[in-house]
């Protein structure tokens, strides 16, 4: 079994497949849907079709996305790409985007994306699978039902382009 075959799956009349170059489209479409239903400005989401295909299925894949499918419909959509942690001395998976259209929500979608990305791990020797959830969405009930403990401790920082870009100036003096 392929580490793909680990994440195609039907269940409940969902199926679950791994994304190809030919979906790079609906990629971009379900993730201006997120966006939009994370209350981002108009205009936050730069993402191209062809990022998608050059950083999903180019020479050097950066992510991998499962798509999930009712009636041949996509209605769900997990992105996510490897880390590793030094605690644990293992890879690990992040995801980052889990979107389930509204029309197909309380169906089973989401969790069979994140038992399909579970899958993955699994076959891989993944540790653990690591995510962020907006305080206010009500899908954090959904996760935790999975067994996603929140890390309470643990707070999101970030360094945007402009820092990076200060930053890896200060590296060449």
């Amino acid at each position: 079994m392929t580490p793909h075959d680990a994440a195609a799956s039907v269940a409940a009349g969902v199926l679950v497949r791994p994304a190809t170059a030919a979906d790079a489209a609906t990629i971009v479409g379900l993730v201006r849907e997120l966006a939009e239903f994370e209350r981002a400005p108009e205009g936050s989401v730069k993402l191209t079709e062809a990022d998608i295909r050059r950083d999903g299925f180019g020479p050097n894949p950066r992510f991998e996305a499962l798509l999930a499918e009712i009636d041949g419909a996509v209605e769900g959509l997990a992105v996510f790409f490897p880390n590793w942690s030094t605690w644990e001395g293992r890879a690990g998976l992040y995801v980052e985007d889990l979107y389930v259209r509204p029309r197909a929500r309380r169906r089973g979608v989401g969790r069979r994306l994140v038992a399909g990305v579970a899958a993955l791990a699994a076959a891989r020797g993944c540790v653990r699978i690591d995510l962020n959830v907006l305080d206010w969405n009500p899908a954090r009930a959904f996760y935790e039902r999975l067994g996603v403990v929140e890390m309470r401790d643990w707070r999101p920082y970030r360094l945007s382009a402009d820092a990076i870009a200060r930053l890896a100036a200060e590296a060449k003096r």
